[in-house]
């Protein structure tokens, strides 16, 4: 059985030079990077010692190979990532601005990526995990949304817990179905991993973040939200209590896939059954080491550089 399974977009991203720099003008890019948030997920987990399980497809091309290679390099079973021989390996740019805000375009839904299909096999072996994570950035095309919500129904038929991290981007909400699949899944998660402006998506008019939470809880299955703060860390709630966990000082580079990094420590830690504290306090660790380092998947950390982060922000505990 894995520790955790997941789904969703591979891709090879592209990042801007310069902060500001425009799409609709030429410009420097640094790339390829191996990237697709899931994947991101993955990584981090998999390199915290998680027995992870990986589906998606890539092209017969180099990006293909450079993204296969590095889940299959930090451990990742990757017997359902699919090959495309027809369609290229999906892409993203980004764009960084000067105020923190990033601009993308992605080319996934005419991609490999967009092709996927999951066969009865593939089913099975996946859905042997106790989490199965689900990010709503891969709940972009309608064939996306039936694999994952075919996996999430098995993976819950089976016992096993849904991890969902909402990542809600405007850029692939407007696609046919996105916001129902994504409420689809908020009903079924046991984990719940959003940030503060997934939670400014889901409030209903007056609500502030301990009210949307606290009704979240109410409506649905969930024993653990963890807000997710960036810098200032993050607060989890159990529906007993609210744990605060602060976030660790560091100088950012890159904050592409700081998210995806923070949610893969903290499952994998959650899997190896750490305490709540515990799994906080890598989390965090792993989000500030991701935002350190250029590149999507570049800043995913092992045990010993997390507890090295920890120590130089005090945090011996």
């Amino acid at each position: 059985m894995f520790d955790i399974a997941t789904s969703g977009e591979l891709l090879a991203e592209f990042m801007a030079a310069e902060k500001g720099q425009r799409f609709d003008s030429p410009g420097r890019f640094t790339g390829p990077f191996p990237s697709g948030a899931p994947a991101i997920f993955a990584s981090q987990a998999a390199r915290l010692g998680a027995r992870v399980a990986y589906a998606g497809r890539v092209g017969r091309d180099g990006f293909g190979d450079l993204v296969v290679e590095r889940l299959r390099r930090d451990g990742i079973d990757v017997t359902a990532v699919q090959r495309d021989p027809e369609r290229p390996t999906g892409t993203a740019f980004v764009s960084y601005q000067a105020d923190g805000s990033r601009h993308f375009i992605f080319n996934l839904a005419h991609s490999a990526s967009g092709q996927q299909t999951l066969d009865e096999n593939a089913l099975e072996h996946l859905s042997a995990c106790r989490y199965f994570h689900v990010m709503g950035s891969s709940l972009a095309s309608r064939g996306a949304i039936e694999i994952l919500l075919r996996l999430v129904a098995r993976v819950k038929e089976k016992g096993g817990k849904i991890s969902f991290d909402p990542n809600v981007r405007p850029e692939l909400m407007v696609s046919d179905g996105a916001r129902e699949a994504l409420l689809e899944v908020l009903r079924c998660c046991d984990l719940f991993l959003p940030s503060d402006a997934d939670l400014e998506w889901l409030a209903n008019d007056g609500e502030d973040t301990d009210a949307t939470v606290a009704r979240l809880m109410a409506e649905h299955p969930m024993s653990l939200v963890v807000l997710k703060r960036a810098a200032a860390g993050c607060r989890a709630y159990t529906g007993d209590e609210v744990i605060e966990a602060a976030g660790l000082v560091v100088d950012e580079v890159d904050p592409t896939g700081a998210g995806d990094c923070f949610g893969g420590a903290l499952v994998a830690a959650l899997a190896a059954e750490r305490t709540l504290p515990e799994a906080l306090r890598l989390a965090n660790a792993a989000g500030a080491h991701a935002v350190s380092v250029l590149g999507p998947m570049e800043g995913c950390s092992d045990p010993t550089t997390l507890e090295r982060r920890l120590a130089a922000a005090g945090d011996i505990s």
